[in-house]
């Protein structure tokens, strides 16, 4: 029978009311008044309503917290009314797929704020991941079925299809969130698209820094994101912004724009500085004791660059389709520069073949002649089709002339 009955107590009275469980409400509050004292100068204090509720017992409203005695102590926990509280966000269950350099260089700071981060890679990086408090899954399977809330491909341009298609994604809660870190948007936009089940939400992001522009700190560097596919329900919606919200709170500059947009930007900033950075470095360039300020920031491209893999810069060419149209105007910029130059030695002969040199510049003249005619040959020699055998031949006939007249202009003397 002592499991059966629930026991109300008031301090006051010391007085027990017994009552069968499950209560009733008429029960419950016949028998909380009952282990009221009487007269009770609780009831002074409380409104009309409250004070017909406790009186009579017959209405059908639960009380409040406010609505009982201070010294009154419920026993029974069924006979509690609501408690009106806000939970606190819970942390985000993200999951990294593609835990190399930069899936961990993102982990660090997601770890840092709290959320709960997974990680799942071709490559065993479990004792990298526990370093940093992740949990490493080598088997895709065991990793889908955490159920993250938000998977974040960090894997390679040229690798992010088969590695999408590999995921078990019938295992996933149909409310997932993809999302992507990759350099490319059109590219993972329309994959996402044709891949995934339409369940899934979907958010394109890219964030343009590295581990090595962004290892003093996120602030002031922009964030590019676009919700392609992301549900108005609300809590899909607000885990969106919870997520983005991890890197403004890192002081990110965030900007929304549309992934057609961004890989249009893109290709005039970050494909030029790959491709002049790449270059720098295969000059082999290094720091002097006079250099310049413009000269160290040249050095310090050179050095981001050739921190990031091949890959991505190929990645940078092959999936952005406005990449092939600046690799032309670059090429055709430094073209145009070189014939500025072969221009200029052209009018600097043609004065001193009329004007009268003496031996000592002809010298000069001619060394530069050769190496500068001998760059421009060298330089338009891997120009393509019909065009680099006109140009071959053209300068090849420019550096005969130049040869001929610094010849005459030598015997003359």
């Amino acid at each position: 029978m002592e499991g059966r009955f629930n026991v109300l107590r008031s301090p006051q009275s010391h007085a027990h009311c017994i009552s069968p469980a499950p209560y009733s409400s008429r029960s419950r509050l016949l028998c909380f008044r009952q282990c009221l004292p009487a007269p009770n100068p609780f009831l002074a204090k409380l409104s009309p309503p409250q004070r017909l509720f406790v009186s009579h017992g017959i209405q059908h409203q639960t009380p409040t917290r406010s609505a009982l005695p201070r010294l009154s102590r419920i026993r029974a926990m069924d006979a509690a009314g609501p408690l009106d509280y806000e939970e606190e966000e819970k942390p985000l269950k993200i999951g990294i797929v593609g835990f190399g350099n930069y899936g961990q260089f993102l982990a660090k700071t997601m770890a840092k704020q709290g959320h709960t981060v997974l990680a799942h890679s071709r490559t065993d990086y479990t004792s990298a991941a526990a370093r940093m408090g992740v949990r490493f899954f080598r088997d895709a399977d065991d990793f889908c079925e955490e159920h993250p809330e938000i998977i974040l491909l960090c894997s390679s341009i040229i690798s992010v299809e088969a590695v999408l298609k590999s995921l078990p994604t019938q295992r996933l809660k149909r409310s997932t969130l993809f999302a992507d870190v990759l350099s490319v948007k059109e590219f993972p936009r329309r994959l996402f698209l044709q891949v995934l089940p339409a369940e899934f939400d979907v958010l394109c992001t890219h964030p343009m820094f590295g581990p090595e522009s962004g290892k003093d700190g996120w602030g002031g560097l922009p964030f590019v994101y676009d919700k392609v596919r992301v549900s108005n329900e609300g809590l899909r919606a607000k885990r969106c912004e919870r997520f983005l919200d991890i890197f403004s709170r890192e002081g990110c500059r965030m900007v929304e724009m549309s992934c057609a947009e961004h890989d249009r930007y893109a290709a005039e900033s970050q494909f030029i500085t790959h491709t002049v950075g790449r270059m720098l470095g295969g000059l082999g360039l290094e720091s002097t004791p006079i250099a310049t300020k413009g000269y160290e920031k040249l050095l310090e491209v050179a050095r981001n660059t050739a921190g990031d893999s091949f890959d991505l810069y190929y990645g940078l060419f092959m999936y952005n389709v406005n990449s092939t149209e600046q690799l032309e105007r670059l090429d055709m910029a430094f073209d145009s520069l070189k014939k500025q130059l072969v221009g200029r030695l052209h009018d600097i002969l043609r004065r001193q073949l009329f004007g009268g040199v003496s031996s000592s510049a002809i010298d000069v003249l001619k060394e530069n002649s050769s190496s500068v005619n001998g760059f421009v040959q060298d330089g338009l020699a891997s120009a393509n089709g019909n065009v680099e055998e006109n140009s071959v031949s053209q300068n090849g006939a420019d550096e005969n002339v130049i040869g001929r007249r610094i010849d005459e202009v030598s015997g003359s003397n």
